[in-house]
């Protein structure tokens, strides 16, 4: 019984996930004009120019990371402290903005950051210099921590809001100060939630092309918008399929080593 139950789910991911998969592999390994399997398409990524784009999107997303950590666990921490009569509602407002659709949410950054924007306007009134913002590195990265925040947070805050407070009391009867039992007791007890916080921040920041495009003003091509190119404008199914499998290698990679840190983590947590 519990077979038949399962089987629309299995069609479907077949048919929506699978088979797609397959055919963008079909695809990276084969070349317009060219008869049989091919991997020319994926040694084209060995050029200068693509490897830049490769290194540029690589550092964006670790970066973007980083700092989604840092600023995301001390959020998770205060939400996690409040009263629970008001957590939920600060919850539920720190999420608010995830609500509206994503690209509204990017353009509202271009009005701040732009030349004549919110930000600039107000350097003019107060009689100094406009700064350009906009189209830049850090404009793109800060559209990334934006968008990307909550993902880090709302893993951090559950396994934080669900941690026993017993073991906390424990290790400060014991006469560990606060920093002490933040790195020997929270902090390896939270790492579940740092871990998927991470993975669910690197994932789309490593394949984002509509940040790079609106907030980097398409000079900052990444591997997101060179997908969206091949596809799109050039026409080159295989090549952007050979990028896209090379993009989906790299996130199975990074959630590898992170279950098995994880993994590693849980069975020295035991001993």
């Amino acid at each position: 019984m519990k077979k038949w139950t399962a089987s629309p789910y299995i069609i479907w991911s077949v048919i929506f996930i699978v088979f797609p998969l397959f055919l963008v592999l079909g695809f990276s390994l084969t070349k317009a004009g060219h008869v049989g399997a091919t991997f020319e398409n994926y040694r084209r990524l060995l050029d200068p120019i693509y490897i830049s784009v490769f290194t540029r999107s690589l550092n964006l997303a670790l970066l973007s990371t980083i700092i989604c950590l840092v600023l995301g666990y001390p959020l998770a921490a205060i939400l996690a402290g409040t009263n629970k009569k008001y957590r939920n509602i600060i919850v539920m407002l720190f999420i608010l903005p995830m609500w509206m659709n994503f690209l509204l949410r990017t353009y509202a950054w271009m009005a701040i950051l732009g030349k004549n924007g919110f930000i600039n306007t107000t350097l003019k009134l107060v009689g100094l210099p406009t700064v350009k913002l906009l189209y830049t590195d850090g404009a793109v990265l800060l559209g990334m921590v934006y968008n990307f925040l909550p993902f880090m947070v709302l893993p951090i805050y559950t396994v934080l809001s669900k941690m026993d407070k017993s073991i906390i009391e424990a290790a400060q009867d014991l006469g560990a100060n606060r920093l002490r039992v933040f790195i020997k007791v929270i902090f390896p007890l939270s790492a579940p939630g740092v871990l998927s916080g991470i993975t669910m921040v690197f994932m789309p920041a490593v394949s984002t092309f509509v940040i790079s495009r609106l907030l980097g003003g398409g000079q900052y091509m990444l591997l997101g918008n060179l997908v969206e190119q091949q596809f799109l404008w050039v026409g080159d199914w295989h090549f952007g399929s050979a990028i896209s499998i090379v993009m989906m290698i790299i996130i199975l990679i990074s959630m590898a080593v992170m279950a098995k840190y994880d993994k590693d983590e849980s069975g020295a947590g035991l001993w």
